[in-house]
């Protein structure tokens, strides 16, 4: 790592959605871009407002540093966020570059593709809020409730099951036994005998 304070840092920034994700893609991107140092959210939305490492990556930057992202959808949550972020950023006499978009604010035009890119990549986030919008009302005025269908549990086959678990026996086999999923074992067997 480079010595603060001696020229510019360039300081990487990696987000992922799901604990189930990795960063590894964006990792390599960002070292390949000569990043310094790599701050990265672990199964943080880029929707919440606070996201711990970003949050730890604000408070370490200098003057002269440069935060580099893979993605613009990684730093933002919508475009006002983004753009309010980068003229922080700009205030604060840091710079931002985009690897995977080309942009960078060290010019005039690249601040310029940086808003029009943001406002196109909150434009397909708006349509696709509303698709799902639009099919949920669709479901529902055929009768049909948006999301995972309430399961009622079949009491009898919860006893057989927790009886079955009593005796030692495996929630897979419990499940071939009784006809029902090892999901459903499990949410069988998590049910309070009654």
């Amino acid at each position: 790592m480079s010595a603060r304070g001696v020229g510019m840092g360039s300081i990487g920034y990696a987000r992922v959605s799901t604990l189930e994700q990795n960063a590894d893609l964006q990792h390599a991107a960002l070292s390949a871009a000569g990043c310094d140092r790599i701050f990265t959210d672990h199964g943080v939305s880029g929707m919440r407002a606070s996201r711990p490492e970003l949050d730890k990556l604000l408070e370490h930057l200098r003057a002269g540093d440069e935060v580099v992202v893979w993605k613009l959808d990684r730093l933002g949550r919508n475009t006002r966020n983004l753009l309010a972020l980068i003229d922080d950023l700009e205030q604060r006499g840091v710079h931002f570059r985009s690897v995977t978009e080309g942009i960078s604010t060290t010019g005039p035009m690249g601040r310029a593709m940086l808003t029009v890119m943001s406002a196109f990549a909150q434009l397909e986030r708006d349509q696709l809020a509303e698709r799902t919008r639009a099919g949920m009302a669709a479901a529902a005025e055929h009768g049909r409730k948006a999301g995972r269908r309430e399961v009622t549990a079949d009491h009898a086959k919860v006893r057989r099951a927790q009886e079955l678990k009593a005796q030692g026996l495996a929630p897979a086999d419990i499940g071939k036994i009784i006809g029902a999923s090892r999901a459903t074992v499990y949410r069988y067997l998590s049910i309070e005998a009654g």
